[in-house]
């Protein structure tokens, strides 16, 4: 599969991001707890050099538990301050107010001997599409204050939000890059939805989601498939086409529709808590 998807106005919303950045005192990054390494930006990276960052590792409830504490571990062992979320439900929201004010500490210790007193936080919220990044503020600021959608680029453009008298955010459009370092990082976006399903080859990415699920989570996909998930991510995805009674016309297996629905139930946490990364690929 060859995944690169970079719409114009992601150049747009890079561009206003640079503009911006001298605005704020910390970046908080909303990264996908399955994929924390595929669903950082590396761009961001480059243009919070030298900020304070905050990492949130969000949809946690869709992601294997074990797994999710070892990259909590990992990014605090790189300097970063890190929350786990599930927005959604807005489990582990309220904790990242006391994350943030942590992470601050020693700027807003500076601001008070220069007699700057409750002058609140500001901080840009950054990410990809499709990780819950509007969710997040709505459930953070307990109010709809962003448009949300579970399909990628619902937010076009910056709005400043107050979330509390701690806090005042900087929203701002999700954003990928030009090009994906390797094709895992591609399949990875397209597994999560933050590539949209419009550009995708659906089939071929349903086959990659097998194969993946047959070599690390065979108990769970042999529960969700009801039998022994043998055979190949083809002969996987027509048996699944049966069981769900994907049948076109002339009695055929319609395995397009197949592949959606499989993806859907995975994105949707109906196949289990499944993390697509280990942090033990990435460490020397």
């Amino acid at each position: 599969m060859n995944i690169q998807w970079y719409p114009g106005h992601m150049t747009k919303a890079m561009r206003m991001m640079q503009e911006n950045i001298k605005l704020v005192d910390v970046i908080i990054e909303i990264i996908d707890t399955r994929i924390p390494v595929s669903s950082r930006n590396p761009d961001i990276a480059k243009l919070a050099n030298g900020k304070i960052r905050v990492i949130v590792l969000n949809k946690f409830d869709l992601a294997d538990d074990v797994a999710s504490k070892k990259w909590k571990a990992y990014f605090e062992s790189e300097g970063y301050n890190v929350a786990i979320t599930n927005s959604k439900s807005g489990k582990g929201v309220r904790a990242v107010n006391d994350v943030i004010m942590k992470a601050c500490h020693e700027k807003i210790e500076r601001d008070r001997k220069r007699g700057i007193i409750n002058r609140p936080v500001r901080a840009m919220i950054v990410g990809i599409p499709n990780v819950g990044k509007s969710t997040f503020i709505n459930s953070f600021a307990g109010k709809a204050c962003a448009k949300t959608g579970d399909k990628p680029g619902v937010t076009k453009g910056k709005q400043w939000i107050k979330l509390n008298k701690n806090v005042e955010l900087l929203d701002t459009p999700g954003v990928l890059w030009p090009k994906f370092e390797d094709e895992k990082t591609g399949i990875n976006l397209a597994l999560i939805g933050s590539i949209n399903d419009d550009i995708i080859q659906i089939e071929e990415l349903a086959y990659k989601l097998l194969e993946i699920l047959s070599g690390s989570y065979k108990d769970r996909l042999k529960e969700y498939l009801g039998s022994e998930p043998d055979g190949s991510p083809y002969e996987l995805l027509e048996r699944f086409a049966v069981k769900r009674g994907c049948i076109a016309k002339g009695d055929s297996l319609d395995t397009n529709r197949a592949a959606i629905l499989l993806l859907d139930d995975y994105r949707a946490g109906k196949i289990g808590r499944i993390t697509l990364e280990d942090v033990e690929d990435i460490k020397d």
